[in-house]
């Protein structure tokens, strides 16, 4: 089939195009054309490059068009923020695609009920980010439902892999945390570190992609978490973290006023937005109706980003 992929340079399309591609499909990647994929991969030899600004195509009302004259068979979205450009772009494709699978996130969840949270549970995001993603889901499974449009969502927990930082044991994306783990130092968390973070390997989140392409019937329609099989307690994950560079953690635990004031505004903004949502979510769904099962256990995802830390220097470590 021919598949294009929107945004496919970023975390999940690093993994994504060259599954698609060793599964015979043909693929056509368009982005903006302003990186390179994390990981470089034969694959991409043989992938048709657009370069696209879609914020500019939006405003003027050509990229839906743009995507239609690429006369795909399924469309995969990984870069939609705005239910105004998901309504632009499905319009434009209705009639026109066999499949159309839309990025996500768990931050359409609010705080939970139970856990581990289903996909069915009632949506309350805490933020404008989750508020707009979920706009944009319940707008594409309306679609679905009442008319037929072929749309399915991955929603993705915290995304890692080698080439960037990942969601740290403090709920940031601060090196210098791991760096302390690393060095023996004092780390402090926020109130008890018993909040949770639920991360994911990228290349679970494209084989995920690729078991809804290839379990259509089942898929179209529906919306499926895309996590590992299990959360973590920030306390857990710095001690695992210490670990691997035979540390033990030496942890302490500040209330949350005490803890934001050690960082920077930043940094407490993107810590109290991960630990207020503490998600845990359930694969149940995806295992149930496309047989998928995530590879990677979260310790196993973060591991191999913080080897790549360490390669890169980013990390200082000496064994």
């Amino acid at each position: 089939m021919r598949v294009v992929v929107i945004g496919a340079s970023g975390h999940i399309g690093t993994y994504l195009v060259p599954r698609l591609v060793d599964a015979g499909h043909d693929v056509v990647a368009v982005s903006r054309g302003k990186r390179e994929p994390y990981t470089p991969h034969g694959a991409w030899q043989r992938v048709t490059t657009i370069t696209a600004d879609r914020d500019a195509e939006d405003a003027d009302g050509t990229f839906g068009q743009r995507i239609v004259e690429l006369e795909a068979d399924v469309v995969i979205d990984l870069i939609c923020f705005h239910e105004s450009s998901a309504r632009h772009l499905a319009e434009a494709l209705t009639g026109r695609v066999r499949q159309f699978l839309h990025c996500g996130t768990i931050w359409t969840h609010g705080p939970s009920a139970r856990v581990p949270t289903t996909e069915d549970q009632p949506k309350r995001p805490l933020g404008d980010y989750g508020r707009r993603k979920a706009a944009i889901e319940a707008y594409l499974l309306d679609r679905a439902h009442r008319d037929g449009f072929p749309a399915t969502i991955i929603h993705p927990g915290h995304i890692t892999g080698p080439g960037w930082v990942p969601v740290n044991p403090a709920g940031n994306f601060d090196p210098a945390v791991y760096q302390a783990l690393a060095d023996g130092a004092e780390v402090a968390l926020p109130n008890f570190g018993m909040e949770t973070v639920q991360h994911v390997h990228a290349d679970d989140v494209a084989r995920l992609f690729m078991d809804a392409m290839a379990g259509r019937s089942a898929a179209v329609g529906e919306s499926f978490h895309s996590v590992a099989t299990s959360a973590l307690t920030l306390r857990g994950y710095a001690e695992a973290v210490a670990g691997w560079f035979g540390r033990e953690a030496r942890l302490t635990y500040l209330p949350w006023e005490q803890w934001r004031a050690t960082v920077s505004e930043e940094t407490a903004r993107t810590t109290y937005d991960h630990i207020m949502y503490s998600p845990h979510c359930s694969m149940e769904k995806a295992a149930r109706l496309l047989g998928h099962r995530p590879r990677y256990t979260p310790l196993e995802a973060i591991s191999e980003a913080v080897g790549w830390l360490v390669e890169a220097g980013t990390i200082a470590y000496n064994e």
